[in-house]
């Protein structure tokens, strides 16, 4: 499938019935309506135990999603705070609200994250929070070449580049027209244990 315009873009993520792709702060996500996740699963022959990561335009998109204490939302909001929007997945309890596809195998937690990237958020302000992964067959590297997608991954809909260029220059009109960088480095991954932190996969972020 070639690169779409944005409103195609835009609307294959609300249906939820077409696996699409977007600029992030780290690496191009794989992204899906929630409860279409087992497209993502499929399209990357990736194990169902191996969960995938809830991302959201802005931290009140997704609190909905977890479930805690009191005292445990004001320890969660302190770190993103200091860390959102950027590379920083958090896996926290969730709430009834998520889909079991998003983790099939342990559908009691879920990783959030927001990113640092301007073309992403917008994005997922329109679709609202969407499955998300990178792009790549489970085991191999992630595809950081949205041409190289679209060519391995030929029914995830990408962005054309006149379009990813125009809206480039809307969000960040002070910028060099350019494509927007990423720093090919996944996010950090911090689980909450109860009473503390749990670094399961350490990115550029220090917890």
């Amino acid at each position: 499938m070639p690169a779409v315009s944005l409103p195609e873009l835009i609307a294959a993520g609300k249906t939820g019935d077409r696996l699409i792709s977007f600029p992030t702060d780290t690496v191009p996500a794989l992204a899906a309506q929630p409860e279409a996740a087992g497209l993502i699963f499929a399209a990357k022959q990736r194990s169902d135990s191996k969960p995938l990561i809830l991302m959201g335009a802005d931290a009140a998109d997704l609190w909905p999603y977890v479930k805690g204490s009191q005292a445990e939302f004001k320890v969660w909001q302190a770190v993103v705070e200091q860390h959102w929007p950027g590379a920083l997945t958090l896996v926290l309890p969730a709430s009834d609200r998520l889909p079991r596809a998003m983790n099939p195998t342990d559908p009691t937690t879920i990783g959030i994250r927001v990113p640092d990237q301007a073309i992403a958020r917008y994005i997922l302000t329109l679709t609202r929070p969407l499955a998300t992964t990178s792009v790549n067959r489970s085991g191999e590297p992630a595809l950081q070449d949205f041409a190289e997608i679209n060519t391995q991954f030929p029914e995830v809909l990408t962005l054309n580049p006149q379009d990813l260029t125009d809206l480039t220059r809307t969000l960040a009109p002070l910028k060099a027209i350019a494509p927007p960088a990423q720093s090919g480095v996944p996010s950090t991954v911090a689980k909450w244990t109860g009473s503390g932190w749990e670094i399961l996969r350490q990115g550029s972020v220090q917890l």
